[in-house]
């Protein structure tokens, strides 16, 4: 897409003087490849940029703009490329050049590293997606607050081109004749004319706003529309919610930052797969001007319409045409009349939750009718549902065991589409695995003195908050995480990041998949607020309602599955951290005591420590081990 929108650019600026047409600009977009990990590569020239919000004439704000490309305007120059620095994260404004991998002159090649920049999360490789050569770099190494968008490097096709960049500086690129510049575009092809070209506001139209679909997370690229909140038409005020995006960590509300009228809706409820800064919707400020939109379309939008996955296959509804011919060796039964439709047939198109509620409620989904886009069978479906009455039928004659079996579903299996979630917790696990050497470490707790304090401070708090064991786990790793720092650290290639603050990740099982929410300074709060904040984000979590800032970061992670009754078991890595401790099931246990029996039976915990051998040594993972076992057997020293 953005080949196709650079060489459109050069075209409509083909008859300026000096202009080389055959010169493209790489930028990059907020998620690429290796920033679904926190700290990969992000490949160059795919996606929209991260851009801030622009205010237009009258208050209204803009959603984030596409990159702006640079066209190469020195006539005397071979064909190049200018590469300006991207937004990595949808909070940065300004990046440090921390390291150039390549030198000027070498060759780069595809999938390679160009640079490495530190932003305001984390230092992400910069990769490039195109073979080329660097002639020039333009920001020297280990220069500071280089805002979005400045050129940072110019790279070319063919090695002989390096050296006619020797002495290029951006001042000389700014010098260029006013002639070389890129004009007005000009009127595209002729269209038919029952398919007039959408404009931007301009004449035809009156002012509005295009709304494009942002980047709601690091890592999207795509997003879906899940539902739209408002109507065409509706007045829109501050802090309501627009739309419900599905990206690939959650889904996500969409609010209205300032007040206006909904006047077109471009992108339909449930369209998957789209793709960043298409426009999904249409602002108007004045409500009289919503007519003028009834007709309105947007190229891409209905180019990405045409490239929408084609809707589940028809069900198949059995006719009397097509019904079997009686057998002659079974009587025929007379039919037996129900107080709901029939049961579905072929494909059924199914939400993770309603689903899981089905199953736990045992009812049959062919017999549920879906609401949701093309279908699709939602949470308040299976609520509503009510199973219908079926009539007794008259015991003729023993029905043979075969025609029961008939009755069975068709098909021998069920394939469910991946969600962008499960999508990436793919990709995040396996790179964790493949690229993090993992070591483990396990240790056996006596819960007995936890177990009792958190029966007296139950007994203490508020009828509303009620503690956990999971709130002192959480609570002994942060403290334990302070006097072991080394496994509060974090892998960034070039670094070992040390944090000084214990922000504990909570692994959540939801029926879209596994997310992280954190607690944050957690080594500073009590028990209470711990517990207050796991209650909140896990309900959160499991609506997918949790804000970006809710699960992306974190320092550590704990998983917890002693709830399931999981003896122990060994977690994977979240990266960047570099330890992840995985909680199993407390069990009575013999253990030896000072008394006449000479033991005595204690409430036994298993944990394992999951560290990155890069970041954590054994006897380091060793010592934490030995700090939380000496916060929970004595958990009064949390106290001091």
């Amino acid at each position: 897409m953005w080949r196709v929108l650079a060489r459109r650019v050069a075209r409509g600026a083909a008859g300026a003087p000096g202009l080389v047409r055959s010169c493209r600009t790489f930028s990059a977009a907020g998620a690429g490849r290796g920033a679904a990990v926190g700290a990969g590569a992000v490949p160059l020239g795919r996606g929209p940029a991260w851009g801030g919000p622009v205010r237009r004439p009258g208050g209204l704000l803009l959603p984030p703009a596409w990159p702006r490309l640079v066209p190469c305007r020195c006539c005397s120059l071979p064909a190049h490329q200018k590469v300006a620095l991207p937004a990595l994260s949808p909070t940065m404004q300004m990046g440090t050049i921390a390291r150039w991998e390549k030198k000027e002159g070498d060759r780069i090649g595809e999938g390679e590293l160009i640079a490495e920049v530190e932003t305001d999360k984390a230092t992400v490789g910069f990769e490039s997606l195109e073979e080329c050569y660097l002639a020039k770099i333009l920001v020297p190494e280990g220069t500071r607050d280089v805002p979005i968008g400045a050129i940072i490097c110019i790279t070319v096709e063919k090695p002989e081109y390096v050296d006619a960049f020797k002495n290029y500086t951006l001042d000389s690129a700014v010098s260029a004749p006013p002639a070389a510049s890129v004009p007005p575009p000009q009127a595209a092809a002729p269209s038919p004319p029952t398919q007039p070209s959408p404009q931007a506001p301009g004449s035809s139209y009156p002012p509005h706003m295009q709304v494009t679909l942002p980047a709601l997370s690091p890592t999207m690229t795509m997003g879906t529309v899940q539902r739209w909140e408002k109507k065409v038409g509706e007045k829109l005020n501050e802090g309501d919610l627009l739309a419900e995006i599905e990206t690939d960590k959650a889904t996500i509300g969409f609010e209205v930052q300032e007040e206006g009228y909904l006047a077109k809706i471009l992108v339909p409820e449930g369209t998957r797969d789209v793709p960043l800064g298409t426009a999904l919707c249409i602002i108007v400020e004045k409500e009289s001007d919503i007519p003028a939109f009834a007709d309105y379309q947007d190229t891409a939008v209905t180019d990405m319409k045409a490239q929408a996955p084609p809707p589940p296959p028809p069900l198949v509804v059995a006719t009397p045409a097509a019904a079997p011919p009686p057998q002659p060796a079974v009587p025929s039964t007379p039919a037996v009349p129900t107080a709901g439709p029939p049961p579905r047939k072929g494909r059924i198109v199914v939400s993770p939750l309603a689903k899981k509620m089905a199953a736990e409620k045992g009812i049959d989904l062919a017999q549920v009718k879906g609401t949701g886009p093309d279908g699709r069978i939602t949470k308040k479906d299976v609520e509503s549902f009510v199973p219908p009455k079926v009539a007794p039928a008259p015991a003729l004659e023993a029905v043979p065991a075969a025609a029961a079996v008939a009755a069975a579903p068709v098909g021998t299996f069920t394939d469910i589409p991946i969600s962008n979630i499960r999508r990436v917790i793919a990709q995040r696990l396996m790179q964790s695995k493949q690229t993090i050497p993992h070591y483990y470490l396990s240790v056996d707790i006596n819960m007995g003195e936890v177990l009792v304090l958190r029966k007296e401070l139950n007994q203490e708090v508020s009828d509303n908050i009620k503690l956990s064991v999971n709130d002192f786990i959480i609570k002994a790793s942060a403290l334990a995480c302070l006097k072991v720092p080394e496994a509060n650290s974090s892998w960034m290639d070039t670094v070992i990041r040390q944090n000084h603050v214990v922000d504990v990740s909570v692994a959540v099982s939801t029926p879209a998949g596994l997310i992280t929410p954190i607690v944050f300074n957690a080594h500073i709060k009590g028990l209470a607020s711990i517990s207050k904040d796991v209650v909140s984000l896990a309900t959160k979590a499991r609506e997918g309602k949790l804000q970006p800032h809710e699960f992306q970061g974190g320092t550590f992670t704990i998983s917890n599955l002693g709830m399931y009754g999981i003896k122990n078991f060994s977690a994977i890595i979240n990266p960047p951290q570099a330890c992840i401790l995985a909680v199993g099931a407390s069990e009575k246990r013999l253990v030896p005591a000072d008394n006449e029996k000479g033991f005595d039976v204690a409430s036994v915990m298993s944990v394992t420590l999951s560290c990155d051998h890069r970041v954590v040594d054994g006897a380091v993972g060793a010592q934490w081990l030995a700090e939380f076992k000496n916060f929970l057997e004595k958990p009064v020293t949390m106290l001091l």
